[in-house]
């Protein structure tokens, strides 16, 4: 029998609050600022977490306007709601699970919208045996994200709302407005009220805004923030190869690809994103998430493949599902980016790129 204990296996991915537990601890420990009621740290500390601080051993962990994070913190403060919109691949996400991180010490009350969310996977449900043998109780009733954070007083994030049917969406004026949410089949307590500390924060990319359009009524309900494309190209570079080789680390992959070989990849992908080289602007997000999806599997493929380092022509290959989804003029717009416009830069990654073409299908 062999004793040796199995190890366990780790997230994939953890919630911010556990991924920066030790900084979320430092920053409450030495925060002697005033804190909004029901909030875990201040808006000084809150604002540390998510722009980081250098004195105090804070990393950064958003590449964006540090305002934005002024604004938004200060929202949350407020009755109102906060709506995050901007370009796919923004790190909206990110910059909401962050916020809440910080707020409430938990980023884990998310729903995701989509066209088959329904709101009893938004406000509450019921479990179907205690309902059948004792009727709509509080001990039958199953919290969903946002009960949850109104009851509990926590943030609650709300992922692509306007991919959600308009009934749903409009779900949330009751609870933003009165801070109250009715349970009509509770028989006297069926109101819930908003503890301290309880808002929602929502995203909504701008390539889906009109799939559902917000009503005018929930709209003003929050206040909009827009979350831009990074600009500088260095700033995008060092963001892709920390976030590529974080990625990388969690696949076993030792090392990110040469920043040389990063280069390349982010200013392919930001002369597609602008479509200033005359190959057009594709359809698909030439997001800097996209690039570094793209930079982590030319790490995969470079390292479990071919037992070495990765190189420019490895990008061919693994951009074509970034670049070209299911459009097959957004294939077209990268062969001849690939054709026209890389071999006339200089170094030799880019004739590497030049000749690696021939990989894109079809």
């Amino acid at each position: 029998m062999n004793d040796t204990a199995t190890p366990e296996p780790r997230l994939q991915r953890p919630p911010a609050e556990r991924r920066y537990a030790d900084e979320l601890a430092k920053l409450a420990d030495e925060d002697d600022a005033p804190r909004p009621p029901g909030w875990a740290l201040s808006l000084q500390a809150a604002r540390a977490f998510i722009v980081g601080d250098d004195s105090r051993g804070i990393a950064k962990k958003f590449v964006g306007d540090p305002s934005l994070i002024d604004r938004a913190l200060v929202t949350l403060a407020t009755s109102r709601g906060l709506m995050l919109v901007g370009e796919p691949g923004t790190a909206k996400s990110l910059l909401s699970e962050l916020i809440a991180a910080a707020v409430s010490g938990d980023s884990t009350l998310t729903i995701q919208g989509g066209a088959s969310t329904t709101e009893d996977q938004i406000a509450y449900s019921w479990n179907y045996s205690l309902l059948v043998s004792e009727g709509p109780t509080r001990r039958a009733l199953v919290p969903a994200p946002l009960l949850q954070g109104m009851a509990e007083g926590r943030v609650v994030r709300f992922e692509e709302i306007t991919r959600c049917p308009l009934e749903v969406q409009d779900s949330l004026l009751s609870p933003l407005s009165d801070r109250v949410l009715a349970i009509p089949e509770l028989d006297g307590d069926s109101m819930v009220f908003a503890r301290e500390g309880f808002n929602i924060i929502a995203t909504a990319n701008t390539r889906d805004r009109g799939v559902n359009e917000m009503s005018a009524a929930l709209k003003r309900r929050f206040n909009f923030e827009t979350v831009f494309p990074i600009a500088d190209f260095k700033t995008e570079l060092d963001l892709v190869e920390n976030e590529a080789a974080a990625a990388l680390a969690r696949s076993g992959v030792p090392a990110p690809p040469a920043r040389d070989v990063l280069e390349v990849l982010v200013r392919v992908f930001r002369d597609l994103r602008t479509g200033d080289q005359g190959s057009g602007r594709p359809q698909a997000v030439m997001s800097t998430a996209e690039a570094v999806s793209v930079a982590h599997a030319v790490g995969i493929k470079a390292w479990y493949l071919r037992g070495g380092h990765a190189e420019a022509g490895d990008i061919v290959d693994c951009m074509a599902g970034a670049a070209a989804k299911d459009n097959a003029e957004d294939l077209a717009r990268l062969r001849r980016y690939l054709e026209q416009k890389a071999p006339k830069r200089k170094g030799p990654h880019w004739q590497s790129l030049y000749q690696a073409r021939n990989l894109l299908p079809g």
